[in-house]
């Protein structure tokens, strides 16, 4: 029996990626509910995480635990947490019609392991393929803004009293790099990658992100609710 990932898919699959504080899992679900007010089924998952075994993975790598381990350890961790998503959550929703809305997905791998963790292309090409079979996203937003900027946007949803996770606590470096990667993975990648300016309000990265959705995705354009169709424009990541 071919594993779920290569199903037949009736649903479109949307991701999300960008550093931290870039207002992920906030978009993910304005875009949810705005397909849903258009008739449309959607749901919102995220990674690390999204499905009984991810979610167990997912307190094992922000947690640090396996940080001493290395880059390509917690690169195979994520793809088994990736994996038991694609299998339980996004393969069956997507061909079931319904669209799917991630917050970060394989870029975050390429980009996090890859890129500072120093990890050969050629490794990640050949865990990708493994982990994802015939699975792609059928568009990724990336939400870029100043690090300096999101990692001040996830210190005030944090709170003073909640310690920074795994990656928000590695230094400005670290997510400067974590920027240009995703930014490159943009310019190579323009038929599904699109660079959405995520420093501005919340109503006008939703507003930006539902005119790319629109354009690239024409099937999410249906008629709207009249709540929605009232509207000029339209927590955390």
């Amino acid at each position: 029996m071919p594993p779920a990932s290569s199903s037949v898919r009736k649903g479109a699959f949307i991701t999300l990626e960008g550093g931290e504080g870039a207002g992920k899992t906030t978009q993910a679900r304005h875009i949810a509910e705005r397909l849903r007010a258009r008739g449309i089924e959607a749901i919102t998952t995220r990674e690390p995480g999204g499905s009984p075994g991810a979610e167990i993975l997912r307190d094992v790598l922000l947690s640090g635990k396996i940080k001493d381990l290395g880059a390509k350890a917690e690169a195979i961790i994520f793809s088994a947490a990736r994996i038991d998503h694609i299998d339980h959550t996004i393969a069956p929703a997507l061909a079931a019609g319904t669209w799917v809305v991630c917050d970060r997905f394989a870029d975050s791998t390429r980009v996090y392991q890859g890129t500072f963790g120093g990890i050969e292309a050629e490794f990640l090409t050949l865990l990708e393929r493994v982990t994802l079979n015939d699975l792609r996203p059928d568009l990724t937003l990336i939400l870029d803004l100043p690090p300096e900027v999101g990692l001040a946007r996830a210190a005030a949803r944090r709170g003073p009293d909640v310690a920074s996770d795994r990656f928000e606590s590695e230094g400005i470096l670290f997510h400067e790099a974590l920027r240009q990667a995703y930014l490159d993975i943009a310019a190579a990648e323009p038929q599904r990658c699109v660079v959405v300016d995520a420093a501005q309000e919340e109503d006008e990265v939703a507003q930006a992100i539902w005119d790319v959705i629109a354009s690239r995705l024409p099937a999410a354009a249906g008629p709207a609710s009249a709540e929605q169709a009232g509207e000029a424009g339209e927590p955390e990541a």
